[in-house]
């Protein structure tokens, strides 16, 4: 598990290898990921968008941009956290993701940025 905290806000990643099928008559590996985002803070937060930069080993970078996460934007009380669930598909074995989420802090009303550490994605086969 890959875990980092950004003022006050714990993120923890927890990754997996899905498969290998085709799609479009082309070859790709299946990756899910399972992030908690823990508020350790003193004040009440809000994920409001979230930003992506998917690596892919035989592919150009992507970079993944929306509102919330999986359609939500959780509100995060002191000690409250959020999990969910997503995945994305490579063309190769080997790649990785990082990025960030906006966040804003229902006390102060500012908002700020809360790192996701970068993570692996390796399906098990292709390891030495």
């Amino acid at each position: 598990m890959i875990q980092q905290i950004t003022k006050g806000i714990k993120i923890s990643v927890q990754t997996s290898f899905e498969g290998v099928f085709l799609k479009n008559y082309k070859v790709n590996f299946a990756f899910v990921y399972q992030i908690t985002i823990e508020n350790q803070s003193n004040d009440s937060v809000q994920l409001n968008s979230r930003f992506w930069k998917i690596k892919d080993a035989l592919s150009p970078d992507e970079i993944v941009k929306g509102e919330g996460v999986i359609g939500k934007k959780p509100v995060l009380k002191p000690g409250e956290s959020h999990t969910y669930s997503s995945g994305c598909l490579l063309t190769s074995p080997f790649g990785s993701m990082s990025g960030f989420y906006n966040m804003i802090n229902f006390t102060s009303t500012k908002k700020f940025k809360v790192h996701i550490p970068t993570f692996k994605l390796s399906a098990p086969f292709a390891l030495n």
